[in-house]
């Protein structure tokens, strides 16, 4: 009984302590990244270009940030961790659809892509919530979208926004516009799908265009100063 105890007590403290490193240290992998890596081994892909490159608070380019809180989670200053009425709403749709759906926040995503698998089950959204409670507790806004910015998927191997801006428009992630960093947070809902260049679906120009209307309504750099 004492040895599973402390079994369950590391499992607590473990993940702990790794979302804590985060406040300092930036992360050099992350489980969609080595899911990415696997995929491209397995399926004899010897020509897969994995790019990711760290780029700090400073360095992004404002349009960036406020793009992809306009396209994910409008609610990011303001909410601890999960946006309740958006989780209502989707267990209504669960309820009386049978499919499980997701209501992510930025916060839900980031747990989701330093620690966990894609996919919709029970078990995962339990350990996402756990996760995301750590990271919303032990970490401060900012650094929740540095660190979010830095390691989503933006296409295939590809991953963060300096690695996006670079492959996609041959700049820093400083120098993206609002229409290309609207456009780079068209893709997220579905990176392997969906692509930010050469030429982006009809769908994701649309998604770009909304997200820039997003933005504007949001307010730009004053939205931002609430982080």
């Amino acid at each position: 009984m004492r040895v599973l105890r402390r079994a369950l007590l590391a499992l607590c403290l473990i993940p702990a302590l790794l979302v804590l490193c985060l406040r300092w240290f930036d992360p050099w992998v992350t489980s969609f990244m080595l899911r990415d890596l696997t995929l491209a081994l397995l399926e004899g892909r010897e020509d897969h270009a994995f790019r990711y490159r760290w780029a700090d608070w400073e360095k992004i380019s404002p349009h960036a940030k406020l793009a992809v809180v306009a396209s994910e989670d409008q609610k990011f200053p303001r909410h601890f961790g999960f946006d309740l009425d958006a989780i209502a709403h989707v267990w209504r749709g669960n309820r009386d659809s049978g499919r499980l759906r997701g209501a992510s926040t930025i916060s839900q995503q980031l747990a989701k892509n330093l620690f966990l698998w894609p996919g919709r089950s029970y078990l995962r959204k339990g350990l996402e919530a756990y996760l995301t409670i750590l990271i919303e507790a032990l970490l401060p806004k900012r650094r929740i979208l540095e660190v979010y910015l830095n390691v989503v998927q933006f296409g295939d191997g590809v991953f963060g926004i300096r690695a996006a801006s670079e492959t996609y428009f041959g700049k820093p992630p400083a120098k993206l516009s609002a229409r290309e960093a609207a456009l780079l947070a068209a893709v997220l809902p579905n990176p392997e799908r969906y692509r930010a260049a050469p030429r982006p679906s009809p769908h994701v120009q649309a998604r770009q265009a909304w997200i820039l209307r997003q933005m504007t309504r949001l307010g730009g750099s004053t939205y931002l100063a609430r982080l």
